[in-house]
């Protein structure tokens, strides 16, 4: 059967994937059969009824899903489709409660073109109470114009399945939460993340840079149960009673929460083994400040030092010394992470920003046992980050047996020589001088 998916007109990248990795989750086989990243509207093939809701009903980038009952470039052409598509569907309506809606994407109706247009459908036969709140069917026509022009270059009419898990967002806004960073992952993105992971009830996720736990909570709302770390002790502790757990209580999901520790990447006090079913993270960019890890610069151990009688480690407001750290070492730790932790199939989504400029691009990182899923782009004006989605796969299906190369681990003393992204963010990624030309 033949869908329309109506998706929100933002983060436009993102929206295929999420698609996807819901068909995938619920193995379900799915084939795009029209889709424009500049489109809100996306046709697919499903099996059944059935996988429309379970695919859309918790997507974030759509508005819905809808039986597609004809298309069209004129409404001519939409009649005749809609004749030759659902005739003998009417009758299971006839008596049914409906309402028909218009929606038309980059042009706007006025009442009386919607009622007119409306009432070119009469052919169906509804003969049910018109109902505008909560009516047993819903009927929408949706329209496709080029921006200034009235008359549409595509019409559709559809059946509406299922709408979207969009309207949780007023739910989890920033704005109304408890406990909160000025680095807390924007709701909308972090249930996307959630979703590309393919956080779901049975799974156990883990995000290594959990700050106040914006990718938990997303991973909690979709049934998994999760925990998180972070080298900041002050974020995991919280303030003045408020902290991560506040937000699992303020939202009801202290079920799924396991817990948070004090760690950094490079020493997880988790027993090796792959128990994770998906990692997802953001980590720091070392913009602010340079990135650093746990342990001396000289690398050597340091002696105990004592305050009132007791071991300055071992109070709780002891804050342990750091060492610098390469954007591109924390990268491949993550990857190393992921491919030692995750289960087979299981997902790791990172974050990760580039410069619009070809002198800092940053590789996408790769491992031999992580395939890449998908690559997501939120483009901001000269700089942007990427949403990289892996899968681990299983161990007979990786083809390089060598271990991941390992990236140069220190190449400077200040933050700039660790990190070329924050060295160019600095430096107002200016376009590279051109070359003069050679004289004749």
């Amino acid at each position: 059967m033949e869908y329309l998916v109506r998706f929100v007109q933002m983060h436009e990248s993102f929206r295929k994937a999420e698609l996807e990795a819901m068909a995938d989750l619920y193995r379900i086989k799915m084939e795009f059969l029209h889709y424009n990243q500049y489109s809100p509207h996306c046709i697919i093939r499903l099996p059944d009824e059935d996988a429309a809701r379970k695919m859309t009903g918790r997507s974030i980038l759509s508005k819905g899903i809808y039986e597609l009952w004809g298309s069209g470039s004129t409404y001519v052409e939409l009649h005749q489709d809609v004749e030759r598509r659902t005739s003998s569907l009417w009758h299971l309506y006839e008596s049914s409660s409906f309402k028909f809606e218009i929606q038309a994407y980059q042009a706007k109706r006025s009442l009386a073109e919607q009622d007119a247009l409306i009432q070119t459908f009469r052919y169906t036969g509804f003969e049910g109470p018109i109902q505008l709140k909560d009516p047993e069917q819903t009927f929408c026509i949706f329209e496709e114009c080029e921006w200034g022009v009235k008359e549409p270059t595509r019409v559709y009419l559809g059946r509406l399945v299922v709408g979207s898990s969009r309207p949780i967002l007023d739910t989890y806004t920033l704005k109304k939460r408890k406990y909160l960073s000025t680095t807390s992952m924007d709701s909308e993105l972090a249930l996307v993340t959630a979703n590309l992971t393919q956080a779901a009830p049975g799974k156990l996720f883990y995000d290594p840079f959990a700050g106040t736990g914006s990718f938990p909570i997303a991973c909690a709302h979709f049934g998994a149960v999760s925990m998180g770390s972070d080298i900041d002790g002050r974020a995991v502790r919280g303030k003045n009673g408020v902290n991560i757990m506040t937000n699992f209580q303020q939202y009801n999901l202290v079920d799924k929460y396991l817990d948070s520790f004090i760690a950094d990447l490079t020493h997880i006090p988790l027993r090796t083994a792959r128990i994770l079913d998906g990692i997802i993270c953001d980590p720091p960019y070392g913009v602010r400040e340079g990135l650093k890890v746990l342990g001396s610069k000289d690398g050597g151990k340091k002696e105990i030092h004592w305050v009132d009688g007791k071991a300055a480690h071992l109070q709780s407001h002891y804050i342990p010394p750091k060492k610098p750290y390469s954007f591109e070492a924390m990268l491949g730790d993550i990857l190393e992470f992921a491919a030692m932790y995750l289960v087979d199939a299981g997902r790791l989504s990172l974050w990760m920003p580039t410069a619009n400029d070809e002198e800092v691009e940053l590789e996408i990182p790769m491992h031999p046992c992580l395939e890449i899923v998908s690559i997501c782009v939120q483009a901001f004006n000269k700089w942007s980050r990427r949403l990289l989605t892996y899968r681990r796969l299983r161990d007979e299906d990786v083809k390089d047996a060598q271990p991941a190369r390992q990236a140069k681990r220190e190449e400077g003393i200040t933050a700039n020589d660790l990190n070329s992204f924050r060295k160019r963010y600095f430096e107002g990624f200016k376009e590279p001088p051109q070359r003069p030309l050679k004289e004749a």
